[in-house]
């Protein structure tokens, strides 16, 4: 199929024409270019098997092409007025792939047995989704923390977000570690803040999320080790590991040495692989954190 769509489809990239205004209370930025959209929807590589989760379909510019290319889109939209006028929209158009769930999508999460949005979904599905901005940690978290988990994630975030989701040391960041201890991340391509209405105050980009790991009640060790870590970015590793884990120095030193690092870097040199040596070099020495 074309990338391209409808007439119907397009004109739903002009928010100024309808009668919805914005809610800045809900991180509310709608598409207001079709081009923009037709390149989302090509990066999400959907097929006719495709489950997609959308995640804020707002007036369905995004929503209605996603349809087109997929089996089923199951979109979460908070606001009630415009859970009402998308239902409408669909309706008028007699779109029968679509669904969708007026609800709060972090409320979805905290319960996936008894979320209807799971139960539509099944066990295998993507995201595609332009996220509300002060939500980009709470949903990504949540989106890579959950059961099931996504097989693949493309999101709309905030430009210097997406990057430094993307960094790599010396320029890690606890956002970054935590993103990438669960997947791979891309940044696709960039948008500008002209594609949006209203007009947001920042340029932003189509970030891809490739899942490499499931969650475990157990990582919650891994992240108590990195939180430590990043406790004051400018102190060494060693006197924040001391401070935020309570652990003696010379055992952090011991355990740096046995894991061949060296204690005086900062957390932000460190790879995922260096932080899970130095957890194991906890466990060999028998360090309580």
């Amino acid at each position: 199929m074309s990338s391209n769509f409808s007439t119907d489809y397009s004109s739903n990239c002009n928010p100024q024409k309808g009668r919805f205004s914005a809610k800045k209370s809900l991180g509310q930025n709608f598409f207001n270019d079709p081009n923009i959209v037709n390149k989302i929807v090509a990066s999400a590589m959907l097929n006719k098997n495709s489950i997609v989760l959308e995640i804020g379909p707002g007036l369905g510019a995004l929503t209605l092409p996603l349809s087109y290319h997929s089996k089923k889109i199951v979109a979460i939209e908070k606001d009630d007025q415009l859970t009402k006028e998308l239902k409408n929209l669909i309706k008028n158009l007699g779109i029968k792939n679509i669904e969708i769930i007026n609800s709060d999508i972090l409320k979805e999460f905290k319960n996936p047995r008894d979320s209807q949005m799971f139960k539509k979904l099944g066990p295998s599905y993507q995201v595609v989704a332009n996220i509300p901005y002060c939500l980009t940690g709470p949903i990504i978290r949540a989106l890579l923390e959950t059961n099931p988990q996504p097989e693949e994630i493309t999101l709309i975030v905030q430009k210097e977000v997406a990057q430094r989701i993307c960094n790599i040391p010396p320029n890690m960041s606890l956002l970054s570690i935590a993103v990438q201890y669960y997947a791979n991340p891309k940044i696709l391509f960039y948008i500008s803040k002209n594609c949006f209405y209203p007009i947001p105050k920042v340029d932003s980009a189509a970030l891809k999320l490739s899942p490499i790991k499931n969650y475990s009640p157990k990582d919650a060790q891994f992240f108590k080790v990195v939180k430590a870590g990043f406790l004051s970015p400018r102190k060494q590793l060693l006197n924040n590991l001391s401070t935020g884990l309570k652990i003696d120095k010379e055992k952090i030193k011991a355990s740096f040495e046995l894991a061949n690092l060296d204690y005086k870097r900062r957390a932000e040199t460190l790879e995922i692989g260096d932080w899970e040596g130095l957890i194991d070099s906890f466990k060999k020495l028998k360090i309580k954190f």
